[in-house]
């Protein structure tokens, strides 16, 4: 089992998008997206820039992984495709991928589009480099109001579970069970709070 740990830089609920009932990953961090595996855990930890950043964001267990087009198809998740005249909830679905009978990537008007609904190319081209999104049920989301976490995990066997830029994922087998134990202990699951980002 392995512990991923990034930093949510832009806390919307679209990356990840925690509604519904399940918690997933299909944009932003194509990396961890590509290497965690059925079992393993990502957190994401909140930013320098909102003072957040030894604050968890969200916690999830990888429970499963599909293509865009399967997670597109997918009846569990047609909730998840963006409504821009909805709630906010709505507006920020991340399930916004699916290739073409030629083979070509579209992306639905969203949070990762231009303001005039057309693809960002960065985006598409940033996002779907890794053909392969998370899914989870065993996860909790704070958004702006996760727990600060425990001084020990900033320097546990000269470790430190929070990351700068890119993403962490070596740390020592003994520092990710003390840190899942404590998570357990929390004994929080699911949507607990709202993305810090949404407007008030």
């Amino acid at each position: 089992m392995k512990l991923f740990s990034y930093v949510v830089a832009r806390d919307y609920g679209f990356a990840p998008n925690p509604f519904y009932g399940v918690c997933t990953l299909a944009t932003c961090k194509p990396e961890i997206r590509k290497h965690a595996s059925i079992g393993d855990w990502v957190i994401g930890t909140g930013s320098k820039r909102n003072d957040r950043q030894r604050h968890l964001v969200y916690a999830m267990r990888v429970s499963e992984e599909m293509t865009f087009n399967e997670y597109w198809e997918g009846e569990r998740f047609q909730r998840k495709k963006p409504n821009l005249r909805g709630s906010l909830k709505q507006a920020f679905g991340d399930n916004i991928y699916f290739r073409d009978g030629e083979g070509q990537w579209q992306q639905l008007d969203s949070h990762h589009s231009y303001d005039d609904g057309t693809p960002n190319p960065y985006n598409v081209e940033n996002d779907t480099q890794v053909d392969r999104m998370l899914l989870s049920t065993e996860y909790a989301y704070w958004g702006g109001s996760g727990p600060e976490i425990p001084q020990e995990f900033f320097d546990h066997a000269g470790f430190d579970i929070c990351a700068g830029r890119g993403y962490k994922c070596n740390f020592p087998e003994s520092l990710v069970t003390d840190f899942i134990a404590w998570l357990r202990s929390l004994d929080k699951k699911g949507y607990l709070g709202a993305p810090l980002d949404w407007p008030e």
